[in-house]
């Protein structure tokens, strides 16, 4: 461990004697932010993670479908998997961009395992005389209302209060006037409207994936949409002058919004945000995790013409400079208040390898929910999935390629072959063992001290009572010689120290 100067050392002790702990009971802690962390020692540091490309899961190339097709919602549901989608066709044919080639649609599919997705015929809405579709929602009028089926998120509400006719939630951006529009269902399928008004009048832009959801932390509803800042506020549809941004609100009832307000990061850097895919991290619900698509034109030099598609990239730069010109990522970014968010610029998923329907404008864009999949790997640990557009713009139709990602696995505390130390801030905790999700090489590990707040180990908890641990597990019980429960501990302030040597650590929690 590095020396400490005597000032340093007489400041780390005080300190945590005056500090308030942090109660974190029994729930499961990430590292996605540093709020629990007091100090990094030696080779160690916070480092984002990548998801893994997979298989394309569905192709939006049905006739009421196309190359526009995007927004998804996914979501588990009982014994299925849900998934929602715009189904939106792009035509280029004559030097324009044409996104009315057919009325805008919301289309539903589902699946049994969330790898494998099928298009059910739903029979509820017209295309071309035929209602063998799997349309759900239209692009039409419901009584004064405008909704556009071209912007949807639809989510399960999970509201104990919510009746059983409203137990489905749509989003839908307002034609006219500006706003969104909330519409019920009772089974996903067929829609009603919930008010006969729109929502969030004029507060923000709204050309985006808009979304709510039902908050358990503070049992309210959260919304997320996209709004610009430093412009005219009397056009919030568009203003060049202006950023894009996330803005966000609280309800009680999805009508009455309150607490208003745009996003803040812990950085000042300016992005260009689109999309936001906030939702709370279902194995830690006091964490709202969300996936921003970063917006970015680039110089047409030598780099962009060297990109896939040149022939389809001409075409849309005809219709539009910015078509030809903008590329986008998707980023990373948490919060525990759903306001002030710890945002990684450095882009979570990156378009990847040059190959036809990447590196352009809309894709890859992060669908909106992530599920728990069984790995590919035979007794390996369920994982994540995440889901990413692509082709957009393209071909007969866009298609949706799923991603994976370790539980839990956004971000992780790693220590290199040196080695080092995390400590944490003062916290109390609940139950009696202490649970990591970590992965080291064959000749790493992992240990683990509980230190009094001056920073002494408490007897049998220390690092040299804790054998190493080694291995890839998501749900690691840790063990000390002769001390096998933390029952005597629970509640009291203290101090966690994590040692680490070619590791990773993702997660704690004490049960």
């Amino acid at each position: 461990m590095k020396p400490i100067p005597s000032l340093l050392l007489l400041f780390s002790i005080i300190v945590p004697l005056f500090a308030n702990p942090i109660d974190i009971g029994s729930r499961r802690e990430l590292f996605v932010d540093d709020y629990l962390i007091q100090e990094l020692q030696d080779d160690i540091a916070l480092r984002l993670n990548h998801p893994i490309p997979r298989e394309i899961v569905i192709t939006h190339d049905a006739p009421w479908e196309g190359t526009g097709s995007g927004y998804h919602s996914i979501f588990k549901d009982g014994d299925r998997y849900r998934m929602y989608y715009k189904a939106l066709h792009v035509d280029f044919s004559e030097g324009e961009l044409n996104a009315a080639v057919h009325p805008r649609f919301t289309c539903y599919a589902e699946s049994d395992d969330g790898i494998h997705w099928r298009k059910p015929s739903l029979g509820l809405h017209a295309f071309n005389g035929s209602t063998e579709n799997n349309i759900t929602i239209s692009d039409e009028t419901f009584g004064e209302l405008k909704p556009d089926g071209a912007h949807p998120a639809i989510f399960k509400d999970s509201n104990p209060r919510a009746p059983v006719s409203t137990r489905y939630k749509a989003i839908l951006r307002s034609h006219e006037p500006n706003g969104l529009v909330v519409l019920k269902s009772a089974d996903g399928l067929a829609w009603s409207p919930m008010f006969d008004s729109p929502i969030l009048h004029e507060k923000g832009a709204f050309d985006s994936q808009n979304l709510a959801f039902w908050d358990p932390m503070i049992q309210q509803y959260r919304a997320y949409w996209r709004a610009f800042t430093g412009g005219d506020a009397k056009n919030p549809e568009w203003n060049p002058k202006g950023n894009r941004t996330i803005r966000t609100g609280l309800s009680q009832d999805l009508q009455n919004w309150e607490q208003i307000q745009d996003l803040s990061f812990a950085d000042t850097v300016p992005q260009q945000l689109y999309t936001n895919g906030v939702h709370p991290y279902h194995r830690a619900p006091h964490f709202k995790i969300g996936f921003p698509k970063r917006y970015i034109e680039r110089e047409n030099g030598a780099s962009m013409k060297s990109l896939p598609d040149p022939e389809n990239r001409a075409i849309r730069y005809a219709a539009h400079p910015r078509y030809g010109l903008a590329l986008s990522e998707a980023l990373f970014m948490s919060s525990r208040d759903g306001y002030h968010f710890k945002r990684w610029n450095e882009a979570f998923l990156r378009p990847g390898p040059e190959r036809p329907g990447t590196w352009h404008y809309g894709a890859p864009s992060l669908a909106w929910g992530l599920i728990e999949t069984p790995s590919a790997l035979p007794g390996a640990a369920k994982e994540i999935s995440l889901y990413a557009l692509e082709d957009y713009w393209h071909g007969d139709g866009s298609a949706l390629r799923r991603y994976t990602l370790r539980l839990d696995g956004f971000v992780s505390a790693s220590a290199k072959w040196a080695g080092g130390r995390l400590l944490t801030k003062p916290l109390i905790f609940s139950g009696d063992r202490l649970e990591l999700n970590f992965a080291t090489s064959a000749s790493g590990k992992v240990r683990v001290e509980i230190q009094d707040l001056q920073g002494k180990a408490l007897p049998g908890f220390s690092l040299e009572d804790c054998p190493a641990h080694f291995g890839d597990s998501v749900d690691k019980t840790i063990v000390w010689r002769n001390r096998p429960g933390l029952s005597k501990l629970a509640g009291k302030p203290v101090q966690i120290l994590f040692e680490l040597k070619d590791a990773d650590l993702y997660s704690f929690r004490f049960q």
